[in-house]
């Protein structure tokens, strides 16, 4: 892998995945975006365009494909939980080769399945933090002043031009603390916006002792799953967020999209059922947000 000419393929280049492939063909890599044949043709003719506080507005030129047909250096899988099995049809294993898979996507199941299904490939742990939609085929607005990745492995090479493109990149030895650092914080923060169609600031003034009560659930599990999550340390982030935050669950539920609730929730359940750790709150928020989904369905 060279630090100076990327080619990354982006599966699924909606919010996240379309701002992280318009900063790096901004900055001169190879860009492949794998989407949908109606999506491929607008990008291939307008390429990504993006609103952005923090990076400025720009339009990026991408290529795009239905599926990957050559070998890249990485490929970002950005797509929602919900509709991964269908998008790694995009990827054939015998095209990835080697590659270098950075998944950003929710929960924690996903990695055994992208290493199963490319045991050539090295698939690598990463989480993301930005807030990023996309309005339209191509079009993205990033309204947070940040975009921030985490990646678990010794990826010094790599980091590097990322960071030159503009993003933030940290480096974790530990992927399990670093999974369970943001679905800690993610679980919590979707259930409680999505059950009662509420931002952030209302659910930590007006819904504090159930966060609090959820925040001790699910830090017991993450604990018992081998991670050192504090719940005053994810209760204090909650308190910085900013007031009008809102989670992606909850923009998908207004928009009457499929959820993401056993990536997010199911994945605290499955983990406390294993550990022997209790989550009974948590269960009634996952089972309430999907009966409020079910009636919109």
């Amino acid at each position: 892998m060279t630090t100076t000419n990327l080619t990354v393929a982006i599966l699924g280049p909606g919010g996240v995945g379309g701002l992280i492939g318009a900063l790096l063909a901004r900055a001169g890599h190879r860009v492949i975006c794998l989407a949908g044949e109606e999506t491929a043709a607008v990008l291939s003719r307008d390429g990504l365009r993006v609103e952005s506080t923090r990076y400025g507005d720009f339009t990026a030129a991408v290529e795009a494909d239905t599926e990957l047909r050559k070998p890249v250096d990485a490929v970002f899988v950005t797509v929602k939980q919900t509709a991964l099995e269908v998008a790694l049809d995009r990827v054939p294993a015998q095209v990835l080769g080697d590659a270098l898979v950075v998944p950003l996507l929710n929960g924690l199941d996903h990695l055994a399945v992208l290493r199963e299904r490319y045991p050539s490939a090295k698939v690598v742990a990463g989480t993301i933090k930005v807030e990023a939609t996309r309005t339209s085929p191509g079009r993205i607005v990033h309204t947070s002043p940040f975009a921030h990745l985490e990646l678990a492995a010794p990826l010094d090479e790599f980091a590097e031009p990322l960071r030159h493109a503009g993003l933030g990149v940290a480096l974790r030895t530990d992927e399990t603390a670093m999974l369970w650092d943001k679905l800690a914080f993610l679980a919590p923060f979707a259930l409680l916006t999505t059950r009662y169609q509420t931002d952030v600031g209302t659910v930590r003034s007006e819904r504090r002792p159930e966060l609090l009560a959820v925040l001790e659930e699910i830090t017991a599990v993450a604990r018992a799953a081998g991670a050192p999550v504090a719940t005053e340390t994810v209760l204090s982030f909650f308190d910085r967020a900013p007031q009008t935050m809102k989670s992606s669950m909850q923009r998908d539920a207004e928009a009457g999209r499929p959820l993401e609730l056993d990536a997010i929730g199911g994945a605290v359940l499955r983990a406390g059922a294993a550990h022997g750790v209790g989550t009974p709150i948590t269960a009634r928020l996952v089972a309430e947000v999907a009966r409020a989904a079910d009636q919109v369905a």
